[in-house]
């Protein structure tokens, strides 16, 4: 799970997003002008309502994640386990990273929004194309969809 800038005209919003590492399967987003503890929470748990709890929930050290609100509230899941990056280490977190890039270089640099409407259609197209339609070299050239499948 992390946070990235999305550029939008004049400013950025934040996107969360959540991924299965083992499928490359975005199983959890949301767009904001606000990076608050709460809206990272709320993601959170709407994942975990459509795809049950994570065994291991890998996150960096933003506030958000570190905050009583945020990890206090997952506490209640005994089988929940929380992994933090060390400080300054995106490498741990290198499957999400990967996935901004991607996110970024296909689709958000290649066709600017104006607004936040504009752009939150731009991500959820992008979305249902990488979890559906794009192969993955890691997978060898499975689609996330696919591989989801297989584990679930």
């Amino acid at each position: 799970m992390d946070i990235t800038y999305i550029p939008l005209a004049g400013s950025h919003m934040y996107l969360v997003a959540i991924i299965d590492v083992y499928s490359r399967y975005i199983v959890g987003w949301s767009l904001s002008n606000t990076m608050t503890t709460r809206w990272c929470r709320e993601c959170l748990e709407e994942a975990i309502m459509r795809h049950g709890a994570p065994e291991i929930l890998n996150t960096d050290q933003r506030s958000q994640f570190s905050s009583f609100e945020f990890f206090g509230y997952f506490s209640s899941y005994s089988d929940l386990k929380f992994s933090m990056d060390g400080k300054g280490r995106a490498i741990d977190n290198i499957f999400i990273e990967r996935f901004w890039r991607s996110l970024k270089y296909e689709k958000i640099y290649l066709e600017p929004s104006d607004n936040g409407l504009e752009l939150y259609h731009k991500i959820k197209d992008y979305m249902n194309f990488y979890n559906m339609e794009r192969p993955h070299q890691g997978l060898e050239y499975k689609r996330p969809v696919e591989m989801y499948r297989m584990a679930a």
